[in-house]
């Protein structure tokens, strides 16, 4: 294969250059026309032939019968399912950088690449974004929210599993990492593993069926009529009486509300000493709502930021990237405020040629940390936009999305023919605990099984389909850089009443 790299690399230019322009332009529609998708389809082939068709060709194929087939889930700021974000300007450039020069970040290997320094560095500026102290300067980045709350979860088992050894005075079996679940917790006399939450993102749930802890083991401890908030009683009583060891944790923006499961400093600092207590692990899920810290000390926001108040407290933290860090799919982060737990669980043994250089310790080898032996160069669309924006410019972007997710909950709240949910006495003490997501269902009942599809059937707007106390609903979650709150505002409304006026 003859390659002329300095026509490549103009071309490679041009091409970056047209996909800049592309997610510029303002789309009318968020989702593709049946037209699109059915064009795209047809061009798939059907198999492999031995001969390609070329690279001018390939590229053609992409951006002619592909591309219009895709959603503008980044695009758009009207797309408002998944909590997907955007990509900010400074992010699309870096992530151009990571395909083109293609690091191996996972090894820190100081006289071959600075890779590992950059995201080392990113999470030091990603610590100082969310207000937490440099103790908290421990972790590595991930594929998302559900592989941070795989590291939480497996960082916390090993914590509680060594626990109950040194509580037992056990020293012939050291760790889960090392020895085995079932070796670990027969010497430390457990018989099994429990996680007590409330409302947890299903992600939790399903790093639990991954790590052992089983599915049926996440345990609901939630206060009677409050499904989000713990009964702190019911916290102790499970710590107290059963012989299994524990994670408590917490979620930092339910998926269909935004809403919190603490509303306060004292409540995570009940939960720290409960778990401090019984030996147990203190996890924080904190895929987008953590991002409520960046908000400013002021009335407005006080019940947002009360909700993240405290997590500081927590073992570890998990959060996502590609929510509203407004990075390219994938990435999420992960801290721990143990340095070392994570070497105990993943390291890899018995790989000497994967030993980073010694000079630069205090930086740990990415695969020894975290899943993946192999892993793009994601922290580096971080460290772009954060040094390009700083935290008041990503202070300004969730102010706004708020401010948009306030407008449409209290236009829904007035509306005839829409509930807006959680169901609230007053507009005010709804719209107080608004965050980035507004969940409504339709009033009619035969609208309301159809209306996520009525509504993304417009082609304008995009919403999640899901459901609230057993009845469909739809949630709008706000994320994108590019939301302006007034101009999009005027979109939901035009959409929203043509879809009920159609009823």
């Amino acid at each position: 294969m003859d390659v002329d790299v300095a026509a490549t690399a103009k071309e490679h230019g041009q091409l970056q250059q047209k996909l800049w322009e592309l997610s510029q332009t303002e789309q009318s529609t968020v989702l593709p026309d049946a037209a699109s998708l059915a064009k795209a389809r047809a061009s798939l082939p059907q198999s492999l032939g031995s001969k390609g068709i070329g690279y001018a060709d390939a590229r053609r194929h992409i951006l002619e019968d592909l591309v219009p087939a895709f959603n503008k889930s980044s695009i758009s700021p009207l797309y408002y399912g998944f909590v997907t974000g955007g990509i900010t300007p400074a992010a699309l450039f870096a992530d151009g950088i990571v395909t083109a020069y293609d690091q191996n970040v996972q090894v820190h290997l100081t006289e071959h690449t600075i890779a590992t320094d950059v995201e080392y560095t990113t999470l030091g500026l990603l610590v100082d974004l969310l207000q937490f102290g440099r103790e908290w300067h421990n972790g590595t980045f991930t594929t998302g929210a559900t592989a941070s709350n795989i590291l939480g979860l497996a960082c916390g088992r090993e914590y509680v599993l060594r626990t109950a050894l040194e509580r037992k005075d056990v020293f012939s079996v050291t760790s889960a990492g090392e020895s085995g679940i079932f070796e670990t917790m027969l010497a430390a006399g457990l018989s099994g593993l429990q996680i007590l939450s409330t409302m947890p993102h299903s992600s939790l749930v399903k790093s639990a069926g991954i790590l052992g802890y089983g599915r049926a083991n996440v345990k609901d401890v939630s206060l009677h009529g409050d499904p989000l908030k713990f009964d702190l009683d019911l916290v102790e009583s499970e710590l107290r009486t059963s012989n299994k060891a524990t994670i408590v944790a917490v979620s930092c923006g339910e998926v269909n509300t935004g809403y919190f499961a603490t509303s306060g400093f004292e409540n995570m600092q009940a939960l720290r000493k409960l778990c401090d207590q019984y030996g147990a692990w203190l996890h924080v899920d904190g895929a987008f709502g953590i991002f409520g810290r960046l908000l400013p000390a002021t009335a407005e926001y006080s019940t947002v930021r009360k909700g993240c108040e405290g997590i500081e407290l927590a073992d570890s933290i998990a959060g996502d990237g590609h929510k509203m860090l407004n990075v390219p799919y994938d990435c999420g982060f992960f801290f721990c405020r143990h340095k070392d737990v994570a070497f105990d669980v993943f390291q890899n043994a018995n790989a000497a040629y994967l030993t980073g250089g010694s000079s630069q310790a205090s930086i740990p080898s990415p695969l020894n940390i975290g899943l993946e032996n192999s892993r793009r160069f994601r922290a580096l669309p971080v460290y772009a936009s954060l040094v390009a924006y700083g935290s008041s410019g990503y202070q300004a972007m969730v102010m706004e999305q708020i401010k948009l997710a306030r407008l449409i909950a209290g236009w829904l709240f007035d509306h005839p023919k829409y509930n807006a949910l959680p169901q609230a006495d007053s507009k005010e003490a709804l719209l107080d605990k608004v965050y980035t997501v507004a969940l409504f269902s339709a009033k009619d009942e035969e609208l309301n099984s159809q209306l996520a599809k009525k509504i993304d059937a417009t082609l304008r707007i995009f919403v999640s389909g899901t459901s609230w106390q057993g009845k469909p609903a739809c949630r709008l979650a706000i994320s994108n850089w590019r939301v302006q709150a007034d101009r999009d505002f005027e979109v939901v409304k035009e959409v929203l009443d043509s879809v009920a006026g159609a009823a």
